[in-house]
């Protein structure tokens, strides 16, 4: 590789854009290290018990990898909808409702070949999670209705669907707690010698590939940068707003839908009220893409290090006296901070755009 080639690469914006992307989580982790401090533990040795489990031993890896899955996806279907200057705040029930149809679909189909029914539930979840991503994408396009309150309220009315037929019309009558059926073990995506890792991770990485490719190389990424850096220009050049914002939205929902279908498929085997877990994969999925700026290669960092966290969590809590909420406490903080920084953002860009007017 060149000189000229590395001076690309590592240029004064993307530099900025990394320091600026760390500031929050070094703020987190200091924070925290005042908090294990206060619990009488030893920061550094907190974070490296962390660290060491999570990416320093063949089980950590495998399992650091595995819980990355899901959040790769869900961060790039987040950063592609954002990156087009459009919010899509309903990956978190385009995420479930990919998993519940694919428990379902995964138990009443379990007769079918693993070589045939692995792609056909993973297909038919990206499937769900782009008609789910249909109803804000046509009302957005159409008629303008904020995309925003849109996908945000569906959450909530998701949430509350999926509760009634899995407590009632497709509960498993055997289960002591409220759970559709299993699925079958042919739907059941195999793991990787004897470690936590599937073949869900690689599914996982063929989509992030692509996005990248897209993103750098095609028509299409072309016009989602244009479109989040102007909407009015991108449409002088002769670009159809209205279809663009349908096919981003599409594309959003089609990789959240994948990132439930693979989690179910992976992990959870039937859908409970907790498959997503607390915040939810698609709430993970919005602070992974703010940490990697909407870029596919800063997703799949932020996803990994998240993964991290996560795993790491209960590592402490076994090999420290260090209570694994602390981990929770760096999270809370992380979002915070980035919440601060998107603030100051917006309120930047719009004091500019104000101060432009009064010029103009």
């Amino acid at each position: 590789m060149s000189l000229m080639k590395i001076l690309k690469i590592f240029n004064r914006k993307n530099i900025f854009a990394s320091i600026n992307a760390i500031i929050p989580i070094l703020l987190a982790f200091l924070i925290g290290a005042i908090a294990i401090w206060i619990a009488k533990g030893n920061p550094l040795h907190t974070y490296w018990i962390m660290i060491r489990e999570s990416l320093f031993d063949y089980r950590g890896v495998m399992r650091t990898l595995h819980v990355a899955s899901p959040l790769i996806l869900a961060g790039l279907a987040i950063g592609i909808s954002f990156k087009a200057g459009l919010f899509n705040m309903g990956i978190e029930g385009q995420i479930i409702s990919s998993g519940f149809v694919v428990a379902v679909l995964g138990y009443r189909l379990a007769d079918l070949p693993t070589n045939l029914l692995i792609p056909i539930l993973l297909f038919a979840g990206m499937l769900v999670g782009v008609l789910v991503a249909l109803v804000p994408a046509i009302l957005k396009s159409r008629y303008n209705v904020n995309e925003m309150v849109v996908t945000l309220l569906l959450n909530y009315a998701i949430i509350e669907l999926l509760e009634y037929l899995t407590s009632n019309v497709f509960r498993d009558p055997t289960s002591g707690y409220v759970s559709t059926n299993m699925i079958g073990q042919a739907a059941i995506m195999k793991r990787i010698f004897d470690s936590r890792l599937t073949t869900f991770f690689f599914v996982a990485m063929i989509a992030f590939v692509i996005i990248t490719i897209v993103m750098k190389k095609s028509k299409l990424g072309y016009e989602i940068t244009a479109m989040g850096k102007n909407k009015v220009f991108a449409e002088s050049t002769g670009m159809n707003l209205k279809k663009k914002i349908v096919v981003i939205m599409l594309i959003s929902g089609a990789l959240a839908g994948l990132a439930g279908a693979g989690w179910m498929l992976s992990d959870k085997y039937a859908y409970t009220l907790s498959f997503s877990g607390v915040p939810g994969l698609g709430w993970d999925g919005m602070l992974i893409s703010l940490l990697g700026n909407h870029h596919p290669i800063g997703i799949f960092i932020s996803a990994i290090f998240y993964a991290v966290l996560k795993t790491g969590s209960s590592n402490v809590a076994i090999y420290t006296s260090v209570p694994a909420e602390i981990i929770a406490l760096i999270q809370a903080f992380i979002i915070l901070f980035l919440s601060l920084k998107v603030y100051v953002r917006y309120t930047s860009k719009k004091q500019s755009k104000v101060t432009s007017a009064k010029e103009a």
